[in-house]
């Protein structure tokens, strides 16, 4: 099966299914001598797990990630570094009724069609479970970063139509919800309950800022740098749209308006924006800006109420989905979005790095 590995560079290939007998990921291009361990790993996973609140899916998975290669006496040896988290709650009696039908929202119908086969015990590959993999790569992506001060900061920006009005980064692990606003946060928890208790789902927006990236990330033409964030965020399960800066918005703009103009700091000497429409890149190259991006997430499609669909023979079936899932995948989201700008920003990094070798 093609299209499971991700980067040039720095390069992932995410394993597993979600009830198989683990979930995982292989990293190629790790430099040696990178301080890394499992509790590290571990701190990311925590905030990606499900079972956190009663708001998620009620999965009880610890998520041990286990080091399988390329780390040795606490430091990577430029080896590839195997990663693996086994699964532990798995109820795969949860989908037996399920066994030849295609579910709405789902890909079993695409999966089927494609290869054949699928594997309909809770989404198998195409289940968000295999995130894992991404944010377990994505732990070690980000520890490069911040030691070159790059960080990101990911949050629930909206649910259904309640919007954070406020931006504090230090309320994002304070409440479920994962929102820099505690006020917004207190009315996107009422949303969910009302949504959960009727048996539905309802989807959201979640931001993402990137600071202190320097200038020059990012290639020319097809290899942009908000290109490959694009694909790199749109490759999330549930993921809808994607829009950088001003986004959609810029539509309904003038250039006049749009256009960032540029001006020299005194303090430091360096260039910036007035303003950020551009999000932080230009021409597919970062600015030195902030970077500022936002994707649509649609409502979770395991929903338990009654839908129509087919079966493999085509016969129309009506179903309910049992088994535990989340009203809403914002929050458990946000982390899964951090490691993919991560996993994006450091191959970048990297090629950037090459050209100033050459330079």
């Amino acid at each position: 099966m093609a299209g499971n590995t991700f980067g040039i560079l720095f390069r992932v290939t995410t394993y597993g299914e979600s009830h198989g007998n683990g979930v995982g990921v292989v990293i190629d291009g790790v430099k040696p001598n990178i301080k890394i361990s499992e509790e590290e790993i571990q701190k990311e996973l925590n905030h990606r797990r499900p079972g956190q609140s009663k708001l998620v899916s009620s999965r009880q998975e610890s998520d041990k990630v286990e080091i399988v290669s390329g780390v040795f006496r606490g430091k990577t040896l430029g080896t590839p570094v195997c990663l693996m988290v086994r699964n532990a709650d798995t109820r795969p009696e949860d989908y037996d009724n399920l066994r030849n039908v295609f579910r709405p929202g789902h890909a079993d119908f695409t999966y089927y069609m494609k290869y054949g086969i699928y594997d309909y015990r809770g989404g198998g590959r195409a289940s968000g479970r295999e995130t894992v993999g991404r944010v377990a790569a994505g732990a070690i992506a980000k520890k490069i970063l911040l030691e070159n001060k790059i960080r990101i900061f990911a949050y629930t920006k909206s649910i259904g139509d309640i919007t954070a009005k406020s931006i504090d980064y230090r309320q994002i692990e304070k409440n479920p919800m994962r929102c820099p606003d505690n006020r917004a946060a207190r009315e996107m928890e009422k949303i969910l309950r009302r949504v959960k208790s009727g048996g539905d789902s309802i989807g959201g927006i979640v931001e993402a800022v990137v600071k202190n990236c320097p200038p020059g990330f990012g290639e020319p033409v097809f290899d942009k740098l908000e290109a490959d964030l694009a694909k790199a965020l749109m490759s999330i399960p549930a993921v809808h749209g994607f829009e950088i800066g001003s986004g959609f918005s810029a539509a309904k703009m003038l250039g006049s308006e749009h256009n960032d103009e540029l001006f020299r700091e005194k303090r430091n000497k360096k260039i910036h924006m007035k303003t950020n429409n551009a999000g932080g890149i230009l021409g597919g190259i970062s600015t030195g800006d902030d970077i500022v991006l936002r994707i649509a997430v649609k409502p979770t499609s395991s929903i338990h109420m009654r839908q129509i669909t087919v079966d493999r023979a085509g016969k129309k079936r009506e179903i309910v989905i049992d088994g535990r899932h989340d009203p809403c995948i914002c929050p458990r989201v946000v982390p899964v979005a951090e490691a993919m700008i991560a996993l994006v920003l450091v191959d970048h990094m990297m090629r950037f790095q090459s050209i100033k070798k050459v330079r």
